[in-house]
């Protein structure tokens, strides 16, 4: 039947769809009803078409980065009336997946020392809406020809923005105080503000608890071997480790140091959608929390 509705489709400049109807013996309402669905199929192929061309965009703007559900929040954002389950189908049947690759990782953490570890105060109750209240801090590395380099990191629970970050080639307390200096020193929190950490050396040195204590911070550790106790600031390395940093060979750690800085400060914090506060940026989340909190 379809071949009829075919013919009179090509043919209907020439001759009357009714009598082409009559000829072929064609109910004109069910010939209709054809030429309805062809428009609707067309409709969607065509939507189809300038959606996987966003989607592709999207996917190369962010550097292969966002999977189905940021890509899907970010044509949200556009105005596109479209389910995530759809935006998975066309990403899945064009192939379209973000790069996944591993490495074997060095040791960050030494808990073996004679320190004694702070009490966990989070317990692992990581809804705040308030910044500056609650930071979340640890370290990771990253390979380069040249050997590890490794990046320490503070996040503040709230907004999920890193505020402050250090990069070094050795695991010297030095570079966990740089990176709370560095913090402190962007957003000036007041006394009482929790910081967690695991139970590293670093983070249960004297120095580091100096500075603590001189700003009137509480410090809050993780249970030992319990990477679950800080899982936000774990949700970020997963991040950056695998948008970035195991898809890139770093030939030297001036290379590493200065695509890390790109990725923290000009695309996590400002670009990246976050699906924590709501598939806003962290920069956004901070804003509207700030505006909040003076309304």
């Amino acid at each position: 039947m379809s071949a009829k509705y075919t013919f009179i489709c090509e043919h209907k400049d020439q001759f009357t769809i009714r009598l082409m109807c009559r000829v072929l013996e064609v109910c004109r309402s069910a010939f209709h009803a054809f030429v309805t669905r062809s428009d609707r199929r067309m409709q969607r192929a065509e939507r189809d078409g300038a959606l996987l061309t966003r989607i592709l965009e999207i996917f190369k703007e962010h550097k292969r980065r966002y999977g189905a559900p940021r890509i899907h929040a970010q044509l949200l954002r556009e105005g596109w009336s479209v389910s995530k389950k759809k935006v998975a189908k066309i990403m899945k049947e064009n192939s379209i997946f973000p790069p996944r690759k591993k490495k074997r990782p060095p040791v960050t953490t030494d808990s073996n020392h004679a320190m004694a570890p702070s009490p966990n105060l989070l317990q692992r109750e990581f809804d705040c809406l308030t910044p500056n209240i609650a930071w979340l801090t640890d370290i990771t590395y990253c390979a380069t020809d040249e050997g590890w380099l490794y990046l320490a990191c503070v996040k503040d629970m709230a907004t999920r923005e890193i505020v402050g970050w250090s990069m070094s080639d050795s695991l010297q307390a030095s570079l966990c105080i740089d990176a709370l200096n560095m913090a402190i020193m962007r957003y000036r929190p007041t006394s009482g503000l929790i910081l967690h950490s695991d139970r590293g050396v670093q983070y249960a040195c004297k120095d580091y608890r100096k500075i603590m204590a001189c700003h009137g911070f509480q410090q809050s550790m993780s249970r030992r071997g319990n990477c679950l106790d800080n899982a936000p600031m774990e949700s970020f390395f997963s991040s950056i480790k695998t948008e970035m940093v195991h898809t890139t060979r770093f030939v030297t750690r001036q290379q590493a140091r200065s695509e890390i800085f790109e990725y923290i400060e000009v695309y996590y914090n400002r670009q990246r959608l976050h699906s924590a506060v709501g598939y806003a940026t962290p920069c956004e989340a901070r804003a509207k929390m700030t505006a909040n909190m003076a309304a």
